[in-house]
């Protein structure tokens, strides 16, 4: 009896139960013991998963970061043209490069553009200074130039702007902050707003308001495109009437029931961007989500570049009555939006404006900009013509001050002997 109760099997049972009750060894999976148990977890779907797993654009998304860097280059350029002189010490510059939004030195950026910055030592206090090369000037006055030709399309644009809201004011801030993506100049408040007080006026300090609606104007971009579509291709007017032009970035996949999907969404309507249905307001989700999609591209294309950062579409959430997640609808429809993570900021480009990383249909400002990005693109190639120029600007710079020293020394020996004969 004894033998089979302490037997090899049973002291090895008996070994294991002594070992759990103990608590020094534990069983890795198991049914009862929740502590230690992998349990399997569901999965996050959220706007930031769906917005790190979507198919990615690498040409809009290299166009990104090549614009950042010329939101980085204007930004020296008027940092240097503010300056007295019109040229910049290296040390003061690499003091305010933070401010630019340089994450380098300084040194090695403005090296980077020779066609832009021109880095030479000052002939008369020995340090490394910085100006403007005389291209660049020119397309930054052009561009300003352009701008102020085309004021009649800015006030355009601001009435179109001021329609889509709901009560047709809008914030002074917001504007501000998206200035440059609507072609407006740095003073617009003092000198293109006081020009059309027929159109635009200030009903506060920080609210700009409509003075009267203009039907002529209330037609979206989007319809010229349905009517194109209507008229050539010979499409039904059921296919074409609330539908928006669809581009898929390369790589995108199509799962099952997503055509079908599609082509329902396409034909359901929806209120349009410069209506107004008070009366009958809508509450069907998907109708609602339509008509915030058709004000975001009306919105996108009424900007120079048919770009806006996202951080900057939600101070018009509530004046254009977009109370939905901006991120998680723009998501849905990856073949009219796309995000772009590059640069310094989320940006919400418009897909048809875009071919192999060009604007298909260009605007005046937009090809003064695009000559920039020339000229960064160009980097250090063809430099040599540059750098000559640089030196004979230099020697001529020397010249000119070292003449004015003689000059100097001469009106100062005159006025000792004059002094001299007078004693």
């Amino acid at each position: 009896m004894a033998s089979i109760i302490f037997g090899p099997g049973n002291l090895h049972a008996l070994s294991v139960r002594l070992r759990i009750l103990a608590g020094s060894w534990t069983f890795q999976y198991g049914p009862f013991i929740c502590g230690v148990q992998r349990r399997w977890k569901k999965p996050v779907d959220s706007a930031r998963t769906r917005l790190e797993s979507r198919t990615r654009d690498h040409r809009l998304d290299k166009l990104m970061v090549q614009l950042r860097n010329l939101k980085l280059v204007v930004a020296a350029c008027e940092l240097i043209s503010q300056q007295r002189n019109g040229y910049a010490s290296l040390q003061l510059l690499s003091k305010w490069r933070h401010e630019v939004g340089l994450n380098i030195e300084i040194g090695a950026f403005l090296k980077k553009y020779p066609h832009i910055f021109q880095i030479y030592v000052h002939p008369v206090k020995r340090n490394h200074c910085c100006k403007t090369t005389q291209k660049m000037t020119d397309l930054i006055a052009e561009e300003e130039a352009m701008i102020r030709e085309n004021e009649t399309n800015i006030v355009q644009r601001l009435k179109k702007l001021l329609m889509l809201s709901t009560n047709g004011t809008l914030n002074m801030h917001a504007l501000w902050l998206v200035r440059r993506e609507l072609g407006l100049p740095d003073d617009y408040r003092s000198s293109m707003l006081p020009k059309y007080p027929h159109d635009l006026y200030l009903e506060s300090p920080d609210t700009l308001s409509l003075v009267s609606r203009d039907d002529e104007l209330a037609v979206a971009k989007i319809e010229e495109w349905r009517k194109k579509e209507y008229t050539e291709k010979w499409l039904a007017e059921s296919e074409t009437r609330y539908a928006f032009p669809i581009n898929f970035p390369t790589g995108f996949k199509i799962e099952k029931g997503f055509r079908e999907k599609l082509k329902n969404w396409q034909r359901l309507p929806y209120t349009k961007p410069y209506e107004k249905n008070d009366l009958h307001p809508i509450h069907n989700v998907e109708r609602i989500e339509k008509h915030v999609v058709g004000i975001l591209h009306e919105l996108l294309s009424l900007t120079v570049e048919k770009m806006i950062p996202l951080e900057r579409l939600s101070h018009f959430r509530r004046v254009f009555a977009m109370e939905v997640n901006l991120r998680e609808l723009l998501l849905k429809h990856p073949g009219i939006f796309y995000i772009s993570t590059k640069g310094s900021a989320q940006t919400v480009i418009l897909r048809e404006s875009y071919s192999k990383g060009c604007l298909v249909e260009p605007n005046p400002v937009y090809d003064v900009r695009r000559k920039m990005l020339d000229l960064i693109l160009s980097g250090c190639r063809n430099v040599g013509v540059a750098v000559e120029y640089d030196q004979a600007s230099c020697h001529e710079l020397q010249k000119n001050m070292c003449q004015v020293d003689t000059a100097n020394n001469v009106l100062e020996l005159e006025n000792d002997s004059g002094s001299y004969t007078s004693n």
